[in-house]
């Protein structure tokens, strides 16, 4: 059986995580230690990286990052959607993004983006202003909140598609239609929570579980 395929149940959660767990663990510390590099460098980067998976796929992202590497910090408009070409499906528009959402960064806190994110001290604050700040392009709650985890904090889920399918299979929610408002957004998030502690597994290793029963494998 394919692994998107695959119907999730308490049962198989469980034998999943089992099986797993040290490959989550390991990948949930590489994420812990890009912060610990204290590299503004490198959360710009991981910020890229969610503004290119929205609206597609891990894999694309990863592989955008590749191509923009070299014209992250100052590239234009135009070289960054050069270089994504054939490598993401929406080159121009996410150029764009990383364009505006770059000097907005510039602006606001001269890119030091981690004395940025330390500055707060309420997490869902934390993760309002990435999902909420006009030019902040192209994250929302979802994706905000996947920067956040890929960086090392904790307690953030990641309602992507497949973890909305994984809920509603387990009857967690009505639809797997994303949530439209921040409000759902952090209902469904305090579903997932209060699951993980019925099933007595680490929240942010329950996503990467959820995640990984859909793809079959444990990315980013």
């Amino acid at each position: 059986m394919r692994p998107d395929n695959q119907i999730v149940t308490i049962e198989n959660i469980r034998a999943a995580h089992q099986a797993r767990r040290r490959e989550i663990r390991a990948r949930l510390a590489q994420f812990r230690d890009i912060w610990n590099k204290k590299s503004d460098a490198l959360l710009w980067e991981e910020l890229v990286y969610c503004i290119f998976t929205a609206g597609a796929s891990a894999r694309m992202g990863l592989n955008s990052v590749e191509a923009v590497r070299p014209l992250l910090q100052r590239g234009s408009h135009a070289e960054l959607a050069a270089a994504l070409t054939h490598r993401h499906r929406y080159p121009v528009a996410r150029s764009g993004y990383i364009v505006v959402t770059r000097e907005y960064l510039q602006e606001d806190c001269g890119m030091r983006l981690r004395a940025r994110l330390k500055g707060f001290s309420d997490p869902l604050a934390r993760r309002d202003w990435l999902a909420r700040e006009r030019r902040i392009k192209g994250l929302g709650y979802k994706e905000a909140s996947h920067f956040l985890r890929n960086i090392g904090f904790s307690g953030y889920a990641i309602l992507d598609k497949h973890i909305l399918r994984s809920l509603s299979e387990l009857g967690i929610i009505e639809s797997p239609q994303p949530p439209s408002t921040r409000a759902r957004y952090l209902a469904t998030e305090e579903r997932l929570k209060d699951f993980a502690r019925d099933l007595r597994i680490d929240f942010d290793e329950l996503d990467l579980v959820l995640w990984s029963m859909k793809t079959g494998e444990v990315l980013k």
